[in-house]
């Protein structure tokens, strides 16, 4: 709970029909269950007291007692418990019959939340015995003691606000406004529902879109918990079909037809930093009431899967379907951009490595969608020091196999000039020796461009810009760069995406080539023919810098929450130590070099993180980094 996780379980317990007893005994066992695997809130099925599939039973007396009697039990059973649980029962309130979710916590009933809206169609018939739920909020009398009902009820973690929980019942999550839209509104980043949801044929796959669904449109984490064996089999079969989702995701999913508990972690406080990101995420609480409980804040060990590579789609078959579209995206943009501004020709600078691979690979999808000859393209390749034959081989071979026109400028002559014209030592290996060359091929590229009619597309990614790893008007600058907003893993990614669906050999080895050779601006000298400067040693590993850069910018979270998921999501590759000083690396880099960012070309936006200063990034460039690195220091 410390860094926002809150361990949250949906069970469907074996149950009786009208058997109060043998219910109580089975959900007090789940409710251990729950308690066991430190879950902090359970969510239990509709009316799962009694079952769901009472019937009339529901307006015999004897049963309505036994409900009572029961709840008392559980309520002593859930005494020493840090946990929130929500119970189904029917419940007796001034003469009428609503169909309940009981909340409970360390032995206290905190309040009740009735069903709003009783469906009464094909195989449901509630309004036989049960009544809507109020409008208003009020109390309701059980063992002459007084407690809040209605369904305008929120229940809050008192230590900490974002652990929010709003329920609704079955049905109120299949009408056009139900429930949870009012108590996501209102402050709620939990929803519960407790259901008894009956199984036909298609339904399980409706329920589960419904389920995420509705927690992406309210931006909550969303408990489903639904009848399932022990209900009547009369007319209905029930699955338990109980699922967890977040924000559009689904965590977790019951087996169909196989009564058990599921559990996975909300994480409230990224929900919560969402919900500030949006301002169209409104606050309206009005009518709303808070019921407030409160237990010890201790950790919670994670059992959701924390991704290495965030940015990457796990599944191989989403993952194709998202390179793809990814694809798509970028090349849409470029052809937007060459049609409009009329260029005859589109200047890539290729030095045989990933970014400026991909940034061909895009102006030729480009050019073939404008239905031009792709000797349009020009791609350039401008050897000095630290060029390899390697490099130097794959872009010439790429160039050639794609059908572009290929270009060879080798700029030494030129930076050697230079440097005699600035006075700076040919030996001297230091950052001028180095952005000299960077700056002197941009500038060849724009020249380049200027004689032919063109446009040079820039080749930088999300990444190096995020870093800083980029030369302040060498290679920072271009007139469109179609992979600004893709981080280095996923460039990977969709380079190896094309290779494979390529359909041409040639193009397919020289790919994996390039995919293979180390990332490096090679603008230092060559040793024994190889490349001697290695990007990821002095900068970091790009899969930790994209991680970092994910859920810094993503969703805003501070250097101890981001070290924490790192520490799960790379724990068999890298130590505490590696994590800790490449994270303070970054947060660094990432202040120090805004200024590069404040002045970005125009490039396509892909994702939900980018850096564009007119769109999704505006930072001023002396922002100071003190609180970030202090945090960091804090935890070596």
């Amino acid at each position: 709970m410390k860094y926002g996780f809150i361990k949250v379980a949906a069970a469907t317990p074996n149950i009786r029909v009208a058997d109060c007893e043998y219910n109580t005994a089975q959900i007090i066992e789940t409710i251990g269950k729950a308690r066991d695997a430190q879950a902090k809130l359970l969510v239990l099925p509709e009316l799962c007291l009694t079952g769901y599939t009472c019937g009339d039973l529901f307006l015999q007396d004897l049963l309505l007692k036994s409900v009572r009697d029961s709840l008392e039990e559980i309520r002593k059973a859930t005494a020493g418990h840090d946990m929130l649980v929500a119970v189904g029962a029917p419940l007796v309130h001034h003469q009428k019959l609503y169909n309940c979710a009981v909340i409970l916590c360390n032995g206290k009933i905190l309040g009740i939340v009735p069903k709003r809206n009783i469906p009464n169609y094909s195989e449901f018939y509630e309004l036989r015995h049960f009544a809507p739920a109020p409008e208003e909020n009020g109390v309701i009398v059980i063992g002459g003691k007084e407690y809040p009902f209605g369904t305008k009820l929120l229940f809050s973690y008192a230590r900490f606000s974002q652990f929010t929980v709003g329920f609704e019942i079955c049905e109120d999550l299949w009408v056009a406004n139900p429930p949870s839209v009012g108590h996501a509104m209102a402050g709620a980043t939990i929803i519960g529902n407790l259901s008894a949801s009956d199984e036909t044929i298609g339904k399980s796959a409706y329920r589960r879109d419904l389920v995420a669904g509705q927690s992406a449109r309210l931006l909550c984490g969303y408990l489903y918990a639904d009848a399932g064996e022990g209900e009547s089999t009369t007319d209905l079969v029930f699955a338990g079909h109980d699922l967890i989702a977040e924000n559009g995701v689904l965590l977790e999913e019951s087996t169909l037809f196989e009564n058990d508990i599921i559990l996975s972690e909300i994480d409230v406080m990224r929900l919560a930093e969402e919900r500030r990101r949006m301002n169209t995420f409104s606050h309206v609480d009005e009518g709303y009431e808070t019921v407030y409980f409160d237990f010890p804040c201790r950790d919670t060990a994670l059992t959701r899967f924390v991704s290495p590579q965030p940015f990457i789609p796990y599944e191989s078959g989403e993952r194709r379907s998202r390179c793809k579209e990814i694809l798509s995206l970028q090349v849409a943009g470029l052809k937007k951009r060459l049609a409009h501004t009329g260029a005859k020709t589109a200047v890539v600078g290729l030095s045989g490595g990933l970014d400026s691979t991909l940034a061909l690979l895009v102006t030729v999808q480009a050019m073939d969608l404008l239905r031009r000859p792709r000797t349009d393209i020009l791609a350039v390749t401008m050897p000095c020091f630290g060029t390899t034959d390697r490099t130097r081989s794959n872009a010439q071979i790429l160039a050639e196999a794609l059908g572009v026109d290929f270009r060879e400028i080798p700029i030494t002559d030129s930076v050697i000039q230079h440097f005699q014209d600035i006075g700076q030592e040919l030996t001297a290996h230091d950052v001028t020796y180095e952005n000299s060359q960077a700056r002197e091929r941009t500038q060849v590229l724009m020249d380049v461009a200027n004689k032919e009619a063109g446009l040079v597309i820039g080749t930088g990614d999300l990444s190096e810009l995020a870093l800083g790893w980029a030369t302040y008007n060498g290679d920072h600058m271009s007139m469109y760069g179609v992979n600004a907003s893709i981080p280095k893993t996923l460039v990977r990614y969709l380079v190896s995406y094309y290779a494979d669906f390529s359909g041409n050999q040639t193009i397919h080895d020289v790919l994996y080539d390039i995919l293979d050779t180390p990332v490096s601006p090679e603008l230092l000298p060559a040793v024994d023919g190889e490349i001697a400067q290695k990007t990821e040693d002095i900068v970091g590993p790009y899969e930790l810098h994209d991680f970092f850069l994910y859920y810094i910018l993503r969703y805003g979270f501070s250097p101890r929450k981001v070290n924490h998921l790192a520490k799960i999501a790379f724990e068999d590759n890298y130590s505490r130590d590696e994590i800790l000083k490449w994270l303070k690396t970054f947060y660094r880099r990432f202040f120090a070099q805004q200024f590069k960012r404040s002045c970005l070309p125009d490039g396509v936006k892909v994702g939900s993180v980018t850096l564009s200063p007119r769109g999704d990034w505006r930072m001023p460039s002396d922002a100071v980094a003190h609180l970030w690195l202090n945090e960091i220091d804090s935890m070596e």
